[in-house]
C-alpha cells in the first residue's frame, strides 16, 4: 500500500513538472509574439526566433501598447502644429527668404511628413495592423523617404552655415537655384532610398499571431542578410554620415564664433549646440539600440538569456518613441529660437488680428540688428 501511495505520489509530482514546462514555454511564446506585435510599428520589427525560444518565464511590466499608442498621438499632434506654424509662417514672409529658410520650408514638410504616419502605427501598436496592404506599403515608405530627407536637409543647413559664418562668402543670384537643387536632390534621394523597404512591406497575418502586421515579407536564404543589409544601410547613409558632416561643420562654426568678439554671434553658439545636441539625443540611443539587435540577429553578440532579449527590445520601443519626438523638437530648435522667426510669427498673427499692435511691438526685439546684419543672407531663423 505505502509503495502504491509512493508511485502515485512521484506520477502525481511528474505531471505537475510537466505541466509548469508547458506553461513556461506557452508564457515565452506569447511574449515573442507580443513583443513582435508591439515593435511592428516601424520598419525595424522584433521577428519570432525559434533559436530563442528557451522556457523562460518573462512578462512585459508597464510599458504596454496603449501607452504607446498614446505617446504617437501626442507627438503627432505638437508636431503637425509645430511645423505647420513654421510653413506658413516662412511661406508667408514678405522679404525674399534666405537660404536656410528653403531648408527649414523642406525640413518642416520631411516632418509633417513623418507625423502624418503616426496616427496610423498608433493604431497598429495597439490592435495591429488594419488598413489594408497598399497603406502598408504607401506609409512605409513615406516614413522612411522622410527620415531621410529630414537627416539630409539637417546636413545640408550645416554645411550652408559653415559657409555663411565661416568662409563668410555672400548671397549671388545663382545661389537661392542651387539651394532648391539641393532640396530637390535631397527628396530625389530619400525616394530612391527609401523604395526597397516600401516594395518589401506587406500586410501578413501570421497563424500564430492573431493579428494583422505591416512587416518586411522576405523568404528564403537570403533574407536574414536582406535585413542587416538594409539596417547597415539606414545606419551609415541614414545617420552616421550626416551626423559627421554636422559635427565637422558646426565644430568649425563654434570655434569661429568663440574668436569672434560679438555678444549677437556669442548668442548663435548657443542654438548651435542645441541643435547638434538634441539631433544626437533624439537619434543616437535609437540607432546604437538597432546596431546591438542586428548584432544579435548575425549571432554576433550571444544572446544568453531572455532577460537580455526583453531588455533589448523594450529599450528599442523606448528609444524608437525619442526619435520620434524629433519631428516635433525641430519646430523648436530651427525656428521659435531665432529672433527673426519670432517677429515674422508676431507679425503674421498681427495681420490676422490675433494680437494687439502694443504687444505686437512690445514682443519684437532684434529685428533692426538682424535687418542691417552684413551676413544676412546667413541669419534666417538660425
Amino acid at each position: 500500500m505505502e509503495l502504491q501511495l509512493l508511485i502515485l505520489t512521484v506520477l502525481r509530482f511528474s505531471v505537475l513538472t510537466n505541466q509548469e514546462e508547458e506553461a513556461k514555454q506557452l508564457t515565452t511564446e506569447e511574449f515573442y509574439m507580443e513583443a513582435f506585435i508591439n515593435n511592428s510599428s516601424h520598419n525595424f520589427t522584433f521577428e519570432y526566433d525559434e533559436d530563442l525560444s528557451a522556457p523562460c518565464s518573462v512578462t512585459v511590466p508597464g510599458f504596454n501598447s496603449l501607452g504607446l499608442m498614446i505617446t504617437y498621438i501626442v507627438v503627432f499632434v505638437l508636431s503637425v502644429v509645430g511645423n505647420s506654424v513654421v510653413v506658413y509662417v516662412l511661406c508667408s514672409m514678405k522679404k525674399v527668404r534666405g537660404s536656410t529658410d528653403i531648408y527649414l520650408i523642406n525640413l518642416a514638410m520631411a516632418d509633417l511628413l513623418f507625423c502624418l504616419t503616426l496616427p496610423f502605427w498608433a493604431v497598429n501598436a495597439h490592435s495591429g495592423w488594419i488598413f489594408g496592404n497598399f497603406l502598408c506599403k504607401l506609409l512605409s515608405g513615406f516614413q522612411e523617404a522622410s527620415v531621410y530627407s529630414g537627416v539630409f536637409l539637417l546636413a545640408c543647413i550645416s554645411v550652408d552655415r559653415h559657409f555663411a559664418i565661416v568662409r563668410a562668402t555672400r548671397a549671388r543670384p545663382s545661389h537661392h537655384l542651387l539651394v532648391k537643387v539641393a532640396c530637390a536632390v535631397v527628396w530625389l534621394a530619400a525616394g530612391v532610398l527609401s523604395l526597397p523597404g516600401a516594395v518589401q512591406k506587406e500586410s501578413m497575418r501570421p497563424d500564430e499571431m492573431g493579428q494583422n502586421i505591416c512587416y518586411e515579407n522576405l523568404t528564403g536564404e537570403s533574407s536574414d542578410h536582406w535585413r542587416v543589409g538594409m539596417r547597415v544601410l539606414r545606419h551609415t547613409v541614414g545617420f552616421f554620415l550626416p551626423l559627421v558632416v554636422m559635427a565637422v561643420c558646426y565644430g568649425w562654426i563654434v570655434v569661429t564664433l568663440c574668436h569672434a568678439r560679438n555678444q549677437q554671434k556669442h548668442k548663435a553658439i548657443r542654438v548651435i549646440l542645441a541643435v547638434v545636441l538634441a539631433f544626437v539625443l533624439c537619434w543616437l540611443p535609437y540607432n546604437i539600440t538597432v546596431l546591438i539587435d542586428t548584432l544579435i540577429r548575425g549571432k554576433s553578440i550571444a544572446l544568453e538569456t531572455c532577460e537580455t532579449r526583453y531588455i533589448v527590445e523594450v529599450v528599442l520601443d523606448v528609444t524608437q518613441v525619442l526619435a520620434f519626438m524629433h519631428c516635433a523638437v525641430n519646430p523648436v530648435l530651427y525656428a521659435f529660437i531665432g529672433e527673426k522667426f519670432r517677429n515674422q510669427l508676431l507679425s503674421a498673427l498681427y495681420r490676422h488680428g490675433l494680437i494687439s499692435q502694443r504687444f505686437h511691438m512690445a514682443y519684437r526685439k532684434g529685428s533692426g540688428s538682424s535687418a542691417g546684419s552684413a551676413r544676412s543672407r546667413n541669419t534666417s531663423t538660425m
